[in-house]
């Protein structure tokens, strides 16, 4: 490995700063976090920053529901399942059809009303009383997960093939880790009111009030005011973006930022990614995508990551609560303890994209197969993740009383590599249907969530044992990916 000269420090400083555009497409060849004063640093920031407030409701029952709301409405442990599946189902249902919504309106107008119709449900969290209160009011707020659809397709319409894995992976993992940091601030905010004198019923009524709503309701207004739809403009100009002669120190901007300086990089198309605009839904382009067996490898292999990633959101407290239940061990440990899955988001989903646009960039310029390569890396770590979740599984149910430590250093280890694959995947999505990215995505999505549901129904009917669903997780994952080495994807 070369050593890093200053000349490369300050290279790469700059990427971080300045944005670099590929002038046949508009989009951005860097991805320039450290920066707010261009449009592809605004509407990268506040895509993950959308996707992160929208899991603050979305699983802010997880952390709270083990012992506080399971006791409050008198739910058995079934019902509380049941919720679970009901919240994941609809997230399915919003993924499929939020992806042609992006292709028709554009990601920046779907992910601000995503977090507005959320924003609902959430606000009515504390008039539940039953256990069909709770699935109704979990069905609606599901809908939140549907920004993850908005999320990844707006970077992809921003940014440039050879980043474009790693700034779908910066935001979906900055994004998921929202889950992480829920469990955390819920359950302290859960414990505080508790200090403050609120009865349990109250507090978690409370909680749901003063977190949730406010938050989603601003980052959408953020939305609206500060991003953009397209490097074009509008997202009615989309089409005049690859027939429009860019040149160095143009402003590339909408609104008044004349004095914004950018470069410049003319890039070679190699890719349908170069050239590749969000057509229109239509039943054709449908009836086209479905009947692709590439929609299938990226969709698929995150059905066994993501689905799985939700699964173990939804469940790892609740697990964690019922086998090492004690006066020393109760919710409020059992949910941080959990919350570490979703934290680990925050560099392993990034590692992940990066990886992915490393086989790029590295072998991109020869006849090498690069996509392929994407392929590889997502399948042998989704192969490796039903493997931990399989050690897992088998070394819980074969030990009377499992280490707590030892429980956690294989979540930890099994996190890394279902999260890495998350990213990956998301660095292989661009190259499959390029110009049907928000249908592509949301298939994608939405194949996450059903896994989602698939896995957290195994959860929800076999319990007991406890590491009885994680084997059973496992060796469906592994069995998936294994098979998903028979599709072929294109070369660039």
């Amino acid at each position: 490995m070369p050593a890093m000269t200053p000349s490369s420090i300050s290279t790469t400083w700059s990427s971080l700063r300045h944005p670099v555009i590929n002038p046949t497409n508009r989009k951005c060849s860097t991805i320039p976090i450290f920066s707010l004063s261009n449009q592809y640093s605004r509407n990268f920031h506040l895509s993950w920053l959308a996707f992160f407030v929208a899991f603050l409701s979305w699983f802010a029952f997880s952390p709270l529901i083990p012992d506080a709301i399971k006791t409050d409405l008198k739910l058995t442990s079934e019902e509380v399942g049941n919720s679970n599946v009901v919240s994941l189902c609809s997230t399915l249902i919003v993924r499929v059809i939020s992806g042609p919504l992006v292709d028709r309106y554009g990601p920046r107008k779907v992910m601000a009303g995503l977090l507005i119709i959320g924003a609902i449900p959430s606000g009515l969290a504390g008039t539940i009383s039953t256990a069909n209160g709770l699935y109704i009011v979990r069905f609606f707020i599901g809908f939140l997960g549907g920004t993850f659809v908005s999320c990844q397709a707006w970077n992809t319409v921003f940014f440039d093939k050879n980043v474009v894995g790693t700034a779908n992976a910066l935001g979906g993992g900055w994004g998921n880790s929202g889950g992480g940091f829920t469990f955390i601030i819920m359950i302290a905010l859960f414990d505080q009111l508790l200090a403050d004198g609120m009865s349990p019923h109250v507090a978690w009524r409370v909680a749901f009030a003063i977190v949730p709503v406010p938050i989603l309701l601003f980052v959408a207004a953020a939305i609206l005011v500060f991003g953009t739809d397209h490097p074009a403009g509008k997202w009615s100009d989309r089409y005049n973006a690859k027939n429009t002669k860019t040149n160095s120190g143009d402003d590339i901007e909408t609104g008044d930022e004349k004095n914004i300086k950018v470069t410049i990089a003319a890039m070679n198309l190699t890719s349908e990614l170069d050239s590749a605009v969000n057509n229109p839904p239509s039943l054709n382009m449908a009836y086209e995508i479905i009947l692709n067996p590439l929609t299938w490898l990226p969709s698929l292999a995150y059905m066994t990551t993501f689905g799985y990633e939700l699964a173990i959101d939804a469940n790892l407290a609740t697990v964690l609560y019922t086998v090492f239940k004690s006066p020393t061990f109760g919710q409020t440990k059992a949910g941080y303890i959990a919350g570490i899955y979703g934290l680990l988001n925050v560099f392993t989903r990034p590692l992940g994209g990066y990886f992915g646009d490393l086989v790029y960039v590295k072998f991109g310029v020869s006849t090498i197969d690069i996509v392929p390569g994407k392929k590889y890396l997502t399948i042998t770590c989704g192969v490796a993740q039903g493997l931990l979740s399989l050690g897992l599984g088998l070394y819980m149910n074969n030990h009377s009383h499992p280490s707590l430590a030892v429980i956690i250093v294989i979540f930890v280890i099994l996190a890394i590599f279902n999260e890495v694959a998350n990213g990956i995947n998301f660095s292989l999505v661009p190259h499959c249907n390029p110009n049907s990215n928000g249908f592509m995505t949301g298939i994608v999505g939405g194949m996450g969530n059903l896994g989602g549901v698939l896995f957290a129904i195994i959860f929800r009917f076999d319990p007991s044992p406890p590491g009885k669903a994680f084997w059973i997780c496992g060796v469906i994952t592994i069995g998936v990916n294994l098979l998903l080495c028979m599709i072929r994807v294109p070369q660039l």
